[in-house]
Parts: C-alpha cells; structure tokens; sequence
C-alpha cells in the first residue's frame, strides 16, 4: 500500500497542468469518484490494524497535496481568463444601459394634485394612521351609533383604537392646535373595511381640505373645486355637484366628473350613468367647530375629501381601481416618461 502511495505521487508531480484540458484529465484520474485517491480508501480495509493509523495518513497527506496541486492550477487559469476578458474590453464603446425607473401612477397624481392646492395657498398637514375615536369620529359629528363605527366599515384594532377611515381626523388635530384662519390640505392612506372591486379598496388614498376663516361661504366651496378640476383635467371639464349628507359638514355636497357612456367600461364604472364621483365637500359642521373650540359665531369655512384613485382613473383612463396594487410592471413602465 505504501509503495502504491508513493507511486502515484510521482506520477502526480509528473503530471502537468498547462490547459483546462489537462486540469480535466488530472482530477478524472486522481480526485474524482472513481479516481485513484477513491480507490486508495476502498482498499485500507486490507490493512493490518497495526498499519492503519500511519497508512491512513499518508492516503490523506497525498489526497491534501493532489488537492492543492489541483486548486492552485485552477487560481492560476481563472485569474489568466479574468486578465483576458478585461483587455478584451473596449473602453472607448459606450457603458451598458440601465434602465431608468418610473413614478407609480398614483404619486404622479398626488404630487400634482398638491401642487395646485399649494399654489392657491394651502399648507400641507399629516397624522398619524392608527387614530382614536375622538379625532376620527366624534370631534367630526359621528352619533355615537353611526354605522361607520360598525366593524363593517371600520377596521378596529381595539375599543377605542382604529386604522383611520379619511384624512379628517388630521383637520381636528389642526383645528385643535391652530387659530383660524386655517388653510390646509391633508393628504395619506386611509383605511375601510370594504369589498375589493373596480370601484372600491380596503385602503386607498384620500387629499382632504380645510379652509376656516371670517365670512366662508359655499360659493368659495365650488369657487375652489372649480379651479382646481380646470387646472388638473383642463378647462372643458364637465362637472356636477349634488346634494349629499356628512356628519361633518352642513350643507353637503358630492361632486362628478363626466366619463360618459361610450365604451362598457365606461358604462360599467359609472353604474349607466356616464358620471363618476371624485369628492365629497361641505360647510364645516357648526358642532364640529366647536368640539375643536372654533367659535362658529365668528368662523365658518369648508371641506372637501377626495380620492386620489378615482382622479388617476379618469386621468388615465384606467377602468379598474385594482390595477394600482398589483404590481404589474407592463403596467408601471407605462408612467416611465410621465413627470
């Protein structure tokens, strides 16, 4: 067994490993599973006991010493290769091109729809997504058994705790802390136990505004909402305002776009009718100035909450709310070149 050892030994320095051919041929005959070092271990079963300790180790000194032959031939062949590659580089031929991101459809919106607000003197104000009751549903007006408090509508995570179900309960936090006047919009993610659908989410995204002051009147309402349809969709806009009711606000009112009814799409989303609502507004409820310590004597002033979803619809032309959340990168590209 020991001479068998030194045997291939010096067979294995003799051999020379100067291609990847000859590096193949080494590991197949030396190191590979049916190679000769395997062969080595099979047969120390033949071994006198007495033998096997110092024989053992000289199987295992030669397997170490074939190994390293055999890694240092491969560092040595790798590195060459890697040194051919980088002189095969052309340095003087344009780099790769990377592919340039794109905005989501909705934060295109949102951050247009902020800038025209801010352009006619709103500031913007944020809060925090897990809100009590007090600032979600009672300073606004909500009877203490309205069914927007229902499990229904309203994901509670204890009694008094809930995921905000509108940007109002920013308002209050405002009203409570500011004197008027108050000029604000609210934009953020707002949460409603609702079915999933073309028209409708479990969460989507809401700008509210607020604007308190001497002598508000609801012309300003409709003044303001005006404005920014013609500066957001274009001067030729059709729009409608009807009567609605809000425990917040009094009058009240929902405001439509007109998509028509052309295409089944259309017809679909607008339930026949060819109009889409976009907003709800108001004159801010005489109570609810005064849960925020406002003297409604003095102040009045309005609201308006309007889904940043349903703008970027009509705005793109995109049929089906859910389209948003999926992730579909076909549909994301499609926003690449929009600012």
């Amino acid at each position: 067994m020991k001479e068998k050892i030194d045997q291939l030994r010096e067979e294995a320095k003799a051999f020379i490993l100067d291609s990847h051919d000859r590096m193949e041929e080494f590991r197949l005959k030396f190191l590979a599973k049916k190679g000769e070092v395997t062969a080595l271990f099979a047969d120390f079963k033949l071994v006198p006991n007495e033998q096997k300790k110092e024989v053992g180790q000289l199987i295992n000194d030669l397997k170490t010493e074939l190994n390293d032959k055999f890694d240092s031939a491969k560092e040595a062949f790798d590195g060459l290769s890697g040194q051919k590659r980088i002189k095969q580089i052309d340095t003087s031929l344009p780099g790769p091109k990377f592919s340039k991101g794109s905005r989501h459809p909705l934060s295109i919106v949102q951050n247009r729809m902020i800038d025209i607000f801010l352009k006619m003197g709103f500031n913007i104000s944020e809060g925090p997504e897990i809100e009590d009751d007090w600032h979600n549903f009672s300073a606004l007006n909500f009877p203490e058994n309205h069914p927007a408090r229902d499990m229904q509508d309203t994901f509670f995570i204890e009694e008094k705790l809930s995921l905000r179900t509108h940007t109002s309960s920013v308002q209050v936090r405002v009203m409570e802390r500011e004197e008027p006047p108050i000029r604000t919009i609210s934009p953020g993610r707002v949460y409603r136990n609702e079915a999933i659908s073309a028209r409708s989410n479990s969460f989507f995204h809401q700008i509210e505004g607020l604007y308190i002051d001497e002598g508000v009147s609801f012309a300003d309402l409709k003044q303001t909402l005006y404005l920014f349809v013609q500066e957001f969709f274009g001067p030729n806009t059709k729009v409608r305002f009807r009567p609605s009711y809000f425990p917040f606000t009094e009058p009240s009112a929902e405001m439509d776009i007109y998509l028509g009814t052309e295409t089944e799409a259309d017809y679909r989303l607008t339930k026949g009718t060819g109009w889409l609502e976009i907003l709800g507004c108001g004159m801010v409820d005489i109570n609810v100035l005064k849960n925020c310590n406002i003297d409604p004597i003095k102040y009045s002033g309005f609201a308006f909450g309007m889904g940043v979803e349903r703008i970027t619809m009509f705005k793109y032309g995109v049929k089906d709310l859910r389209t948003f959340f999926e992730n579909d990168k076909r549909f994301l590209e499609q926003f690449g070149s929009v600012n």
